[in-house]
């Protein structure tokens, strides 16, 4: 187990969160992974170890750890949720074709948020940048 998945879970415990195995796995799995999967593939990938598991468990346990400040929630307009376990400030370069997402690290984009606040009179609490594009997989098929 990762240092960082550790770490997650003695904050879940401090916080007075039961850390069951499939609570467990999903952490692992989204933390190790380091992509950015949705609730099925989740399941799918943790399903043979857990039979007994459902879907709306992983959705239950995602809202938990999103909720704690652990993994966000990327939306995008058909409905199809992702999750992401890397909270750091980054962005994300999307695959029109196959829908890949991949992080990039870029300065923070802290003028924009300020010019933001001057302009609109807004309070800005953050942004999110994606970009769009081919990935090389698809680009060579």
């Amino acid at each position: 187990m990762t240092t960082r998945v550790q770490h997650a879970l003695d904050q879940l415990k401090i916080n007075g969160v039961r850390i069951t195995p499939q609570r467990h796995a999903i952490l692992t799995f989204l933390m190790e992974s380091m992509g950015h999967p949705t609730a099925d593939e989740i399941y799918r990938a943790l399903a043979p170890r857990f039979p007994n598991m459902s879907v709306a468990t992983v959705y239950n346990n995602l809202k938990m750890f999103i909720e704690a400040g652990m993994v966000r929630e990327l939306t995008y307009g058909d409905n199809s949720s992702r999750f992401d376990a890397d909270v750091s400030n980054h962005y994300h370069v999307i695959c029109e074709k196959c829908g890949k997402i991949k992080d990039f690290t870029y300065s923070s984009l802290e003028d924009v948020e300020q010019k933001a606040e001057e302009m609109t009179g807004f309070q800005v609490h953050g942004h999110r940048m994606e970009l769009y594009g081919v990935c090389g997989d698809c680009r060579k098929q």
